[in-house]
């Protein structure tokens, strides 16, 4: 039987990947909180007239705060993000899903969509970190 913390750090030996854990689910609470409240039209509203204001009403980090200013995805997910709830984010400034995702890559949209298209990434160098798998 493997050690949990062992099992869990593997994790982080996926390159350009972070999964959504326990630990992270704990560290982004509030951000993800921020990002479901924009299911509803009001708080929509609120978020665009003023998106500072908006982020003032919720218990974020700075950095948590700034990652969703700047709208870097890559950032949000360090820091506790779950993709599905920041896709409450995108899906308010009127991106799909794919358009929001090449912004995580070194691509534009359509360099992503055409690699997508293609069958998507090669694993090959994009499997560990370390090098050990």
């Amino acid at each position: 039987m493997k050690d949990i913390h062992g099992y869990l750090a593997e994790f982080d030996d996926i390159p350009g990947t972070r999964v959504f854990t326990a630990a992270r689910a704990r560290q982004g609470y509030w951000l993800n909180q921020f990002a479901m409240s924009l299911m509803k039209p009001e708080n929509r509203e609120r978020w665009k007239s003023d998106e500072h204001a908006y982020l003032a009403d919720w218990k974020m980090s700075d950095a948590q705060k700034q990652a969703v200013l700047a709208r870097d995805y890559n950032g949000m997910l360090e820091l506790g993000g779950n993709i599905y709830f920041l896709s409450k984010i995108f899906s308010t400034d009127g991106l799909s899903f794919a358009e929001a995702v090449s912004t995580m890559t070194d691509m534009s949209f359509p360099e992503y969509r055409e690699m997508m298209l293609a069958g998507g990434r090669s694993p090959q160098g994009n499997r560990s970190i370390s090098g050990s798998y």
